[in-house]
């Protein structure tokens, strides 16, 4: 579990990071000073910043209060990401270089830059994962040359308190091998797994499979009474086969699948919100902190790629998230710059501040409320 902890936060903490750094570089080509880079979030331990009199390097020890003119960059208590202060982003302060005397598309810029940074993130990874290799639907649309292996059985799904649930087999398995009455067949493809199974009629069956780099048996007795929609086992299942990309061909394919994802995450999202308004239910989908926490450890069970992959749905969740035009994120910040733009001058500051504030206060209930739903679901699982 401490493994399975510390992949979460190096993933979290490298997708806001990245989120942050975008809004940094942006504002400092801008010509937007910025008070402060942090690892990490406050408070301080440390920072480094360049004495403006002498230009010699200083350490700044603590939580000591910093404004000036040069970035401070500093490590904080909070492995979590990062953040940036930058000048004037709160709109008080008109100096030349403050984010708040900056042009409405200056600004925009600024702001959608951490957005930007996620999404570049998500399609670097994909790269990653597709030079690497990963494992594809297998059909006939893939390119025979780029099959490193397979076809093999992957475990899809899995209804709860099914066969295979009580077994112990998991969603990522690559099913290798079945035995019925000391009888093993060689398993690859998804019907030769359907129909060794129904063979064992009620009997008991014995399943290998292939967790990352684990081999693991399972032993259990099949349903022989089997309702509309279920099977056997109760799983669902896909012939895969592992196809490696060269970094050409995994450029192009990997901008293709951050696109198809961002089309997938935001069709996720509306039936959300139409669940809210027509059931006044929350999906079970929706996961919070230690939902993400849980995901990550079967992620790891199941290998390197599939963290890569998992961090690449995140990074563009994150980037979709706050490009909503929700006050006190990007998007919401966005669009208080369209108000100004429609307008003809800045929105009251203050009307604005309390927006935000409140707005911040619901995110930080709704994520409590979460959170809270997948502890209770961990802890009656």
């Amino acid at each position: 579990m401490i493994i399975t902890i510390i992949i979460f936060i190096i993933i979290l903490g490298v997708l806001v990071l990245v989120h942050e750094m975008g809004h940094f570089i942006t504002a400092i080509k801008s010509g937007i000073t910025a008070h402060e880079f942090g690892f990490g979030f406050p408070p301080r331990i440390v920072g480094i910043v360049e004495d403006e009199k002498t230009g010699k390097r200083k350490v700044i020890w603590g939580n000591k209060d910093y404004h000036g003119d040069k970035t401070m960059y500093s490590l904080n208590w909070f492995p979590l990401g990062g953040f940036v202060r930058i000048k004037g982003e709160d709109g008080q302060d008109k100096s030349p270089d403050s984010f708040a005397t900056k042009s409405i598309f200056t600004r925009f810029k600024v702001l959608i830059a951490g957005v930007t940074m996620n999404f570049i993130l998500a399609w670097v990874l994909i790269n990653i994962v597709l030079m690497m290799g990963a494992p594809e639907v297998f059909n006939d649309k893939i390119d025979p040359n780029k099959i490193v292996s397979g076809p093999q059985v992957q475990i899809n799904s899995i209804e709860p308190k099914s066969p295979a649930d009580e077994m112990g087999i998991k969603i990522g398995d690559v099913v290798k091998e079945t035995c019925v009455e000391n009888k093993c067949i060689t398993i690859d493809s998804s019907e030769k797994l359907r129909d060794s199974v129904l063979a064992a009629n009620g009997g008991e069956v014995q399943i290998s499979v292939l967790r990352g780099d684990e081999k693991l048996a399972f032993t259990g007795i099949p349903r022989t009474e089997i309702n509309e929609n279920q099977g056997a086992l109760g799983i669902s299942m896909s012939d895969v086969a592992i196809v490696k990309y060269s970094f050409f061909e995994a450029i192009g394919e990997g901008l293709f699948r951050v696109f198809s994802l961002t089309l997938m995450i935001l069709g996720a999202f509306f039936g959300l919100i139409k669940s809210i308004f027509v059931s006044q239910d929350v999906a079970q989908g929706v996961a919070g902190p230690v939902g993400i926490a849980m995901l990550v450890q079967q992620m790891k069970d199941l290998g390197f790629v599939y963290i890569l992959q998992f961090a690449a749905v995140l990074s563009v969740n994150l980037a979709i998230i706050n490009a909503l035009p929700i006050p006190a994120l990007d998007g919401g910040r966005i669009l208080f710059l369209i108000f100004e733009k429609i307008k003809g001058r800045p929105v009251n500051q203050k009307v604005e501040g309390v927006i935000h504030t409140v707005s911040f206060v619901a995110l930080m209930i709704l994520i409590l409320v979460i959170t809270a739903n997948d502890i209770l679901k961990l802890i009656f699982k």
